[in-house]
């Protein structure tokens, strides 16, 4: 076994106790609904999401007071007999981002069931609202976890709080594609819980930060950490690993689709950045990082072609998302920076928290813009939509801004990660990642100004509504694609709120 020297501490910090609320809050809210009548589940969550929308911005206002991590250590034991919480500025970013979009999403389903007074607090509006909190709990696990069996645990929760987001409805296809997501979940949990135990057999720990000082374990350590990227890839549905995500996400019901889209395939990418950034060994992290920038290239290429084919609206959208993830992969590669500096202070990492935030912003917005068309229109066959933008203003506008973002086109938070990340590929000379950075946002325009052009067309025969949709509905997508746009004012440098916590490496004593 290899031995640790010296052994980190976490250092237990004020607000810590705000960590634990992250956690405990939306699982309060969850056993509150089985206490209380399934007829208050929907005011039990809204009064939750509240709650925890105020909690995520004090955590992102006491980094900001304190200028340090947050650290929080359950019962007093330290590691690697204990578990520590740990919010870093990177960390901070991805709670409020969650919070954001959880509670936008809350709006727009609830605004959705109202629609049906004899459905709105039934069965399967109930089952939404726990689910949503459910997998509001496993995120933050993800994002604030700093011992990998625990964080494998909290893939677990996520992953049996989201699969039966996919078939909320029962029907017999979103049935199939949430068992084809629970075994594609499965085996990638599989893979990485073998590369768990690989790493406790070899180090006696599974502490991200005493495993940040570890030297180089040998081939085990390689084969351990590759196990756990494959299963954390197959989570994430990055290609070639990306065929269960295109019909979960456009079966699923459509608050269900923003909240997969946006949030829950960003945890397992979370965790890929902090194994190859924190724990991997230099040379293993840099040959991680050019697989998976050669894997984010191919996924964005790939899929957006496959984007442009689809006819319906919501799978499209979906093959989308699979594509958006890719830019996520390659920033491992620009991220290494000159030599000496780490990957926090680069461009590259500013530019990949943008794209990962304007990403979920912008993906939420489409698919409750879409939503919202379906429930309009009774369908979402692209060709059948002709003139839609007259019909629904507002979701037009918000499919168009959130299209901005994805495209790239300032004004928004897309072009400034993708500009931030161009300029890092042009600086450390990967002229293929830039020109696959260029290609992407020319496919994403492709399929995006082919809705564009579907809302502004004028059909024979006018496009009629099935169903008055309320314009309170509409602005819900119609905000978050707004500010996934405002995300485009932030200046073209590394962020220092993302740096907060992102201490040194330590180093490890030969057995």
């Amino acid at each position: 076994m290899i031995t640790l020297a010296p052994l980190p501490v976490h250092v237990p910090t004020p607000g810590g106790f705000l960590l634990v609320l992250a956690l405990t809050l939306p699982v309060l809210g969850v056993l509150a609904m089985l206490v209380l009548a399934p007829r208050r589940a929907r005011q039990v969550a809204l009064v939750s999401i509240a709650a925890g929308l105020a909690l995520a911005f004090a955590i992102v206002a006491e980094l900001l007071r304190t200028g340090n991590a947050i650290t929080y250590v359950v019962g007093g034991w330290q590691p690697p007999l204990g578990i520590a919480l740990r919010a870093d500025g990177l960390s901070a970013a991805m709670i409020a981002m969650t919070a954001l979009v959880i509670a936008a999403t809350g709006l727009f389903a609830n605004g959705l069931y109202a629609l049906s007074p004899e459905t709105r607090d039934g069965r399967a509006s109930t089952t939404f609202w726990a689910l949503l909190l459910a997998t509001w709990s496993a995120l933050n696990a993800v994002f604030l976890g700093e011992d990998l069996f625990n964080l494998y645990v909290a893939l677990e929760l996520l992953t049996f709080a989201a699969v039966p987001l996919v078939c909320l409805d029962g029907r017999a296809e979103t049935m199939a594609a949430a068992l084809r997501y629970l075994m594609f979940a499965l085996l990638g949990s599989l893979f990485y819980l073998l590369g768990v135990g690989l790493l406790y057999g070899n180090f006696g720990t599974l502490d991200i930060r005493m495993l940040s000082g570890m030297s180089d374990g040998g081939p085990v350590v390689s084969v351990a950490l590759a196990l756990m990227i494959v299963g954390l890839l197959a989570k994430a549905a990055l290609f070639p690993l990306h065929l269960w995500l295109p019909p979960a996400h456009a079966g699923a019901p459509a608050a269900a689709s923003a909240v997969l889209s946006a949030l829950v395939i960003k945890a397992p990418v979370f965790l890929i950045l902090r194994l190859v950034l924190d724990v991997a060994p230099p040379q293993a992290a840099a040959l991680a990082g050019q697989i998976l920038a050669i894997l984010g290239a191919s996924s964005i290429l790939f899929c957006s072609v496959m984007a442009l084919r689809q006819a319906r609206l919501k799978l499209m959208i979906a093959y989308s998302t699979v594509a958006q993830i890719g830019y996520l992969f390659i920033v491992f590669p620009l991220a290494s920076g000159a030599e000496g500096q780490p990957p926090w202070e680069t461009i590259a990492w500013t530019g990949g928290t943008l794209q990962l935030v304007s990403h979920a912003l912008a993906k939420a917005a489409m698919f409750l813009a879409a939503g919202v068309i379906a429930e309009a229109f009774g369908h979402d066959r692209i060709a059948d939509l002709g003139g839609f933008g007259r019909v629904l203003p507002l979701s037009a506008a918000a499919f168009g801004l959130a299209g901005l973002s994805l495209m790239g086109i300032p004004p928004s938070g897309g072009f400034i990660a993708k500009c931030l990340l161009l300029t890092a590929a042009v600086l450390n000379a990967h002229p293929w990642l830039a020109a696959t950075i260029l290609a992407g946002g020319l496919l994403a325009g492709g399929y995006v100004f082919r809705v564009i052009d579907r809302a502004l067309a004028t059909p024979a025969i006018p496009l009629a509504a099935k169903r008055a949709i309320p314009r309170r509905l509409e602005m819900v997508a119609f905000g978050l694609a707004l500010a996934a746009v405002l995300l485009g004012f932030i200046p073209l440098e590394p962020f220092g709120f993302l740096q907060i916590g992102r201490a040194g490496t330590m180093t490890a004593v030969a057995p």
